[in-house]
């Protein structure tokens, strides 16, 4: 029994006249005629009864009907699910940010999820020394980073916010007392590198190799996780630029963070593997590009 047969005897069934059924699934009433004298045939006994006036089930067409009214739901909600993943609006989406950017994004994540309530969206951290490490091994789907992103095997999408950094120093530091400092500062006293596979033209962005002057700024100790960097600067052993964002979640007696009047702004967007691209990623950089657009 073809699935468009069973459509018609489930439409019957529930009709119980043959010219709302044709009408209701647009095809001629002789259509639903032959379908029904060819399952009737094939069973080999009546699914309806047909009077002048009226049509009704069978004992056995009742039996049938319940049978397969079941079914036909599940294979079409089947179909429906396959098309939504086709559409890119089932499965999991993993999105990796640095520390608490999620929440700069949340206008984005709200319309992808209201557009998308059947996705699950999942949320990893990813470590600033190690920005590409995660999207590689397929460990995120998309990652929040901060430009530049110049790699051949990556995608990078629409713009997404921006910050301006802030210096991160020990409370004893000698410019922990101040309101501001420049960029310039950074030549007089060592900053954080980073310990990890991160290119040397991204962390460029975060922190400078030299000041606006062209005095070079000197890399002291080298760590691998926010926290580490936190604790020697805690500690007054380096300085460093850093987010707002991260500063307000970071909050702590050993360290003060003033603002810089000149210091870095990054820019971040969602970056993906290329060759990795779903339904899903093109549906969250739509609601990425819209949100950017919505007052």
């Amino acid at each position: 029994m073809e699935l468009r047969d069973i459509e018609i005897f489930l439409t019957l069934a529930e009709e119980l006249h043959f010219g709302r059924t044709a009408e209701r699934l647009r095809v001629s009433q002789a259509r639903v005629s032959q379908s029904i004298k060819q399952q009737e045939r094939r069973i080999g006994a009546a699914l309806f009864e047909r009077t002048s006036r009226t049509v009704r089930l069978t004992p056995l067409g009742e039996r049938l009907r319940d049978r397969l009214d079941a079914g036909y739901r599940e294979i079409m909600a089947g179909i429906e699910e396959a098309a939504a993943a086709a559409r890119g609006q089932i499965g999991t989406l993993t999105i990796g940010t640095m520390g608490p950017h999620h929440q700069e994004i949340r206008a984005v994540l709200d319309l992808f999820r209201q557009r998308h309530p059947q996705c699950a969206l999942r949320t990893r951290e990813i470590l600033p020394t190690d920005p590409f490490g995660p999207l590689r091994a397929g460990r995120v789907d998309i990652g929040i980073l901060w430009l530049p992103v110049r790699e051949p095997d990556l995608t990078v999408g629409p713009h997404l916010h921006s910050e301006r950094l802030v210096l991160a120093v020990g409370s004893d530091h000698p410019l922990a007392d101040r309101d501001r400092v420049s960029i310039e500062e950074l030549g007089d006293h060592p900053v954080v590198g980073p310990e990890g596979p991160i290119p040397g033209y991204v962390w460029e962005a975060h922190t400078p190799s030299v000041t606006p002057a062209g005095r070079p700024i000197r890399r002291g100790i080298t760590v691998d996780t926010l926290e580490e960097a936190l604790t020697a600067i805690g500690a007054g052993l380096v300085i460093s630029p850093i987010g707002p964002h991260v500063a307000a979640s970071r909050v702590r007696p050993d360290i003060t963070f003033v603002p810089v009047v000149d210091g870095p702004v990054l820019r971040y967007a969602p970056v993906w593997r290329s060759a990795d691209e779903t339904g899903l990623i093109r549906a969250f950089v739509e609601a990425a590009r819209d949100a950017q657009n919505t007052p």
